[in-house]
């Protein structure tokens, strides 16, 4: 029930949600009473979907999330690179195999630090929300899949396959590691889930060095708005990439107070 309440509630906080939640109270303040007090909603509507479609409110979220824990020189040996799941699809029709998301970086970047010897082994981990139709294999078992096609061996990569929230990756890690005599780890995931997923690893005394990926702003970015009158006067106006990405930061944010209000973090 925590699983499902904590993906349902925030999403009348998020700005899409909220600014729906907004328009029906305008509607019904219309239909009941045909009040002017209809437009002050529709108002607080406009200016959240603006405000949160801005290119330069999502440079500025993204940014205080993805680069707190951006790695100072090379990153160290460990005994193990724990990649988080969240990155892949499963091969239902008429996908002709398993598929990346948006996080997919993940898998690659974690593949890519054991080629270069970081680590002797992987820990895979990530489970199914069963109640979301993914009732096959899970996730870990994609991830496997994906890095078999790019050379990790099945015995260097230990599969968590029961996990469906980053408190569960986390738990559940630190009992493979108990196992396996494992001591320090590098945490790979996305830049933006670093902050809180870092928090949760620490939290239960695991030795975890951050490895994000999967940047969605780079340092050139805001230069980038400012580059040209046409480029600033575009990054004021609405785009749903923009919205997107807000909202991924906002469910960030909202993840590591409930979690901080649980004493996960």
């Amino acid at each position: 029930m925590f699983l499902f309440l904590s993906k349902l509630l925030p999403l009348f906080l998020y700005p899409l949600g909220l600014a729906c939640l907004l328009l029906l109270l305008a509607l019904g303040l219309m239909f009941w009473r045909r009040s002017r007090l209809a437009m002050i909603p529709v108002g607080l509507a406009l200016v959240i979907l603006l405000v949160s479609s801005n290119g330069w409110v999502s440079i500025v979220l993204l940014k205080s999330l993805e680069f707190q824990h951006l790695p100072k020189g090379e990153l160290p040996q460990a005994d193990a690179i724990v990649v988080l799941g969240g990155a892949t699809k499963p091969a239902f029709s008429p996908r002709p195999w398993v598929e990346v998301s948006e996080e997919g970086d993940r898998v690659l970047y974690g593949a890519k630090l054991y080629r270069e010897g970081k680590a002797p082994r992987l820990i895979l981990s990530g489970g199914r929300v069963d109640w979301q139709g993914n009732n096959d294999a899970p996730e870990s078992a994609d991830m496997v899949e994906l890095m078999k096609t790019m050379g990790v061996p099945d015995s260097a990569m230990i599969q968590e396959p029961t996990s469906r929230t980053t408190r569960e990756n986390a738990v559940n890690v630190k009992k493979i590691m108990g196992e396996n005599g494992i001591r320090r780890i590098l945490l790979v995931t996305s830049a933006i889930h670093m902050p809180r997923s870092l928090r949760i690893f620490q939290k239960l005394g695991i030795d975890a060095i951050p490895a994000p990926t999967d940047f969605l702003v780079s340092d050139s970015d805001l230069e980038a708005l400012q580059a040209s009158p046409q480029s600033l006067a575009l990054s004021l106006l609405p785009e749903s990439e923009q919205l997107r990405n807000i909202t991924r930061a906002l469910k960030e944010y909202v993840g590591m107070l409930i979690y901080w209000l649980r004493g996960w973090i």
